[in-house]
């Protein structure tokens, strides 16, 4: 029997007891991220209430939270492509190299496995911030420019993001990993910067020389903004940068040392670089966003929508479809967020972009390949589209004849 509303909930926060999270088999246990998904959306949505309530706005934009949503996504494809691969390699590795085993069914193995996860996590966090290559994959995480729940969806697992709460919490602030002290991680002030990696403890940062409390007003994002919405282009710069830096560095231990050192570091200085290197915070920093007629936010948000559909039907279904309709679907969801990216930051060949993926869109739905169970909601599909298609054709003229104007 699967675990109740109750526990799925509870387990958002870890608030589970060892009885209720131990399993004799693999088999056994729960998909807590897919599990949690309904509650973290009415999270969302009360985080968004609340927000409105205590100062009449909401706790983000628009295209910042639809491109977290975006990376979201895209973290969790390869999971459809190469399913299980990371549990399939653990339970080898355990099969044939454990030194011993721990009685399943003993609290005292999930209290000891809890401390030792949270410690490896604590390690690998740090890791990811100060090992050049590792931090090109993490950095995806800290580039938002806000600090919402949305911004949990930067990563490939479920933390507790619950800073729009309380600002502080008394005692546990010494023992857990607190919104004030993620706060701190998610800076981008210098006081900020490599602080806090801890998951649910904040004990290993005290230990390790890594915690910072809260202190001056939080600046959040990268020191260095990336300055898009685009969600290949956030994954794959960083990337980009890298191979670009190994290559004009001199020398074969620099070249090394690119890759495999802090992202600040550069010859003859430290292996995290120098601290009065990083870009000082005014208080004064304006979060990239570029203005969109409120009609295009509209437009985004229900084909966004669209798609998510399309990425939940394609988890519920990944078992039942050839490779290439998997592959298929991939493409046509990569194609939208990548399209969305452009909206969002209102590119003037952004029109172009959105009648490729509406046609193709609309061709894939009308050969079969991507049905709705609900006919009425497969008839809006190819009405939405058609209609979409038609616009954007209209506003790329528009655009073409402009531009020919311009250069007369």
């Amino acid at each position: 029997m699967g675990p109740t509303a109750g526990q799925q909930l509870r387990a958002l926060f870890y608030v589970l007891s060892p009885g209720e999270s131990s399993f004799r088999t693999v088999e056994e246990v729960p998909d807590y991220v897919e599990k949690s998904i309904p509650f973290f959306i009415a999270f969302i949505v009360l985080e968004f209430a609340v927000s409105w309530v205590q100062q009449h706005k909401l706790p983000g934009r628009i295209n910042d939270g639809i491109s977290s949503l975006s990376l979201g996504i895209l973290s969790r494809l390869p999971d459809v492509l190469f399913r299980s691969v990371d549990l399939v390699s653990y339970i080898y590795v355990w099969n044939n190299y454990k030194l011993f085993e721990l009685p399943w069914d003993s609290p005292w193995t999930w209290y000891l496995t809890f401390l030792g996860v949270d410690f490896a996590y604590y390690w690998f966090h740090r890791i990811s911030h100060e090992v050049n290559i590792l931090w090109a994959a993490h950095q995806v995480h800290h580039s938002s420019e806000d600090y919402n729940l949305f911004t949990a969806l930067r990563q490939s697992f479920l933390q507790r993001y619950t800073s729009w709460v309380v600002t502080n919490i008394g005692p546990l602030e010494w023992i857990l990993n607190t919104p004030s002290h993620h706060r701190v991680h998610h800076g981008r002030n210098p006081y900020c910067i490599d602080k806090n990696y801890g998951g649910t403890l904040i004990i290993w940062d005290r230990i390790f020389g890594t915690f910072e409390a809260e202190d001056a007003k939080v600046v959040y994002g990268l020191t260095h903004p990336v300055n898009s919405f685009e969600p290949i282009l956030l994954q794959l710069r960083p990337l980009a940068h890298i191979w670009n830096t190994f290559w004009a560095t001199p020398g074969f231990w620099n070249k090394l040392s690119v890759i495999f050192k802090g992202p600040g570091w550069g010859p003859g200085k430290p292996r995290l670089g120098l601290p009065e290197e990083i870009p000082a915070v005014t208080g004064n920093e304006v979060p990239f966003n570029p203005s969109v007629p409120v009609y295009l936010n509209c437009y985004a948000v229900v084909h966004f929508a669209v798609v998510m559909e399309l990425y939940i039907d394609l988890l519920a279904t990944v078992t039942t479809l050839s490779q290439e309709n998997i592959l298929l679907r991939i493409g046509i969801i990569i194609l939208s967020l990548t399209s969305f990216g452009f909206l969002m930051e209102n590119r003037p060949k952004a029109g172009i972009l959105e009648i490729i993926r509406c046609s193709v869109f609309l061709g894939v739905y009308k050969l079969g390949y991507l049905r709705n169970q609900l006919s009425l909601l497969d008839y809006a599909y190819e009405v939405l589209f058609s209609l979409c298609i038609a616009f954007w054709g209209i506003q790329t003229l528009r655009w073409i004849t402009s531009s020919k104007d311009k250069h007369l």
